[in-house]
């Protein structure tokens, strides 16, 4: 556990504990309330933990509504029934009759007839999926910040997820409904990991914040692991079974949430809520309850944030010249790591290898990349390990063309596909943790939801490069090293944020930075 001191500064090698100790004076109003914050909630108890790993666990519900569609939208095979009908479905000569080898309803291809429609229509609910995601970001993004608050836009989110995935086993008729139905479900899981991540690392003192952060990661790759699962458990009859298992429990988890999930005190501090920061502190703080009253804070009151409205956080951000700097450059890098952590698994298929073994070891390598960001969230610094993964990943996606060319070093391709994947992840994992400590509460979760649609935005530049990557595999794997590796060095143009508090107030970031002598956080 760590020191009970105002800031448990316990990492006596912490580069940055001699030039910004919260400790010592001169101290104002913002530093005081952190420091307070920081000895409720420093010293990491159950109740955290407990909270922790409840809200964490919104990011399975995220990783199966995400990737469902690889069984529920994927073609089934087919075989003949009487006379010749050779290998393409469209093309049977008269007289020749065929089936499915499953179900009928086994996914959407075979139940709406579609397997000779166009490319454009077949890929219309997955493409619908992910511009849901897009809209919700950008309108969802600054709500966790002004008037809902952290756990609600969580409770929101994840209601809305699980009720379009029941809609959409319920409902969907034809694939137009279906397409909608899977737009509203990308529209609401938009906030969902963001929320999740900032409330996570809120409510635990600042040595804890990476490894409470990978909960999240390590929950997203078993969602990830499940749905080979339900699929088994379906039988694949029926891809609405899958949708209704997906979704009905994450209907129940949104009941538990909402019982036993407290708002980030934090979050209610900088709205001026004291009664209710206090409420959220007795459930969760170390400290014992005797000393936990509203005069805890001393007589003045908490800094509140800038703005109050809803899109006060955005305005906010970019009224910053530095922050806007920040969100930029994050911005940039998230792209270029969804461009490999969407694509790769997309070009598997470019790769010769056996499909599904080789889709099943990429889910694999999310586990080992939030155990690699468990362990080195303390050890490196913030830029050096975004810095290192990306290269890495840059480098093994080049050598997968290379090595491509020798057909004697297959196994080696193989390794060198996980292996950039595996980068990619862990360097997505500190990217995610690096973007909460750039950015202080009032404008958090913006910035991190913001990050994220980047991420997704790179994503939707992957499909275009592993179609023409299927001729030149140089446009895929080569390209996606290239993009990982360029925009990884736009961390040289950020701070370094390990071992510091978190900022509450957009002055207080500034303060803060300019104790640490940071030119690029204040200029």
């Amino acid at each position: 556990m760590g020191d009970s001191s105002p800031l448990l500064s316990n990492q006596s090698d912490d580069h940055n504990s001699s030039q910004y100790d919260y400790r010592h004076p001169p101290r104002n109003k913002n530093q005081i309330v952190n420091d307070r914050i920081e000895q409720c909630i420093g010293n990491l108890g159950c109740a955290q933990v407990f909270q922790c790993i409840l809200v964490s666990f919104a990011w399975a519900f995220d990783a199966q509504q995400t990737f469902i569609s690889i069984f529920t939208d994927a073609e089934p095979a087919w075989h003949c029934t009487s006379g010749s009908c050779g290998t393409d479905i469209c093309a049977i000569p008269e007289g020749a009759t065929w089936e499915w080898d499953a179900p009928r309803k086994a996914t959407i291809i075979s139940e709406y007839g579609l397997q000779c429609a166009n490319s454009f229509l077949t890929g219309l609910p997955a493409s619908s999926f992910f511009i849901g995601c897009l809209i919700g970001g950008l309108v969802l993004a600054t709500l966790a910040d002004s008037w809902l608050g952290r756990k609600n836009l969580l409770l929101i989110s994840c209601l809305a997820m699980s009720l379009s995935g029941i809609f959409t086993a319920l409902f969907s008729e034809n694939i137009w409904v279906y397409a909608f139905l899977r737009f509203v479900s990308g529209f609401g899981r938009a906030a969902i990991g963001t929320c999740s991540l900032v409330l996570a690392t809120e409510v635990v003192g600042k040595q804890w914040r990476g490894q409470v952060g990978v909960i999240g990661f390590v929950c997203f790759s078993f969602g990830f692991l499940s749905l080979p699962g339900i699929a088994f458990l379906t039988n694949g009859e029926s891809w609405r079974a899958m949708y209704m298992w997906a979704s009905i429990p994450a209907l129940v988890y949104c009941v538990l949430v909402f019982v036993f999930v407290r708002e980030s005190p934090r979050w209610l501090l900088i709205r001026g809520r004291r009664e209710e920061a206090m409420d959220a502190l007795k459930n969760i703080a170390t400290l014992h309850q005797s000393q936990l009253t509203l005069s805890f804070f001393g007589e003045e009151e908490a800094p509140r944030g800038d703005d109050t409205d809803v899109y006060s956080a955005m305005r906010v951000l970019m009224s910053r010249a530095w922050a806007l700097r920040r969100l930029v450059t994050v911005s940039v890098m998230c792209i270029g790591i969804g461009v490999v952590y969407y694509g790769m698994p997309l070009a598997l298929g470019n790769l010769p290898f056996n499909l599904y073994v080789s889709v099943t070891l990429n889910a694999l390598a999310e586990l080992p990349g939030s155990f690699l960001t468990f362990v080195l969230i303390n050890r490196l610094d913030r830029k050096i390990a975004v810095v290192g993964f990306t290269l890495l990943s840059g480098l093994c996606s080049i050598l997968v063309v290379v090595v491509g060319y020798f057909e004697q070093l297959i196994i080696l391709q193989a390794v060198l596909e996980i292996l950039s994947f595996l980068s990619a992840v862990s360097g997505l994992n500190l990217m995610l943790i690096f973007t909460i400590e750039l950015f202080p509460t009032c404008v958090r979760n913006s910035a991190v939801s913001m990050a994220r649609q980047a991420l997704v935005f790179g994503g939707a530049f992957a499909p275009p490069l592993v179609a023409a990557g299927r001729k030149d595999p140089f446009i895929a794997y080569g390209v996606f090293g290239i993009v990982i590796a360029g925009c990884g060095m736009f961390a040289i143009f950020l701070p370094e944020t390990r071992g510091t508090a978190l900022a509450d107030t957009m002055d207080e970031e500034e303060d803060k930075a300019q104790k640490l002598g940071s030119f690029w956080a204040t200029h």
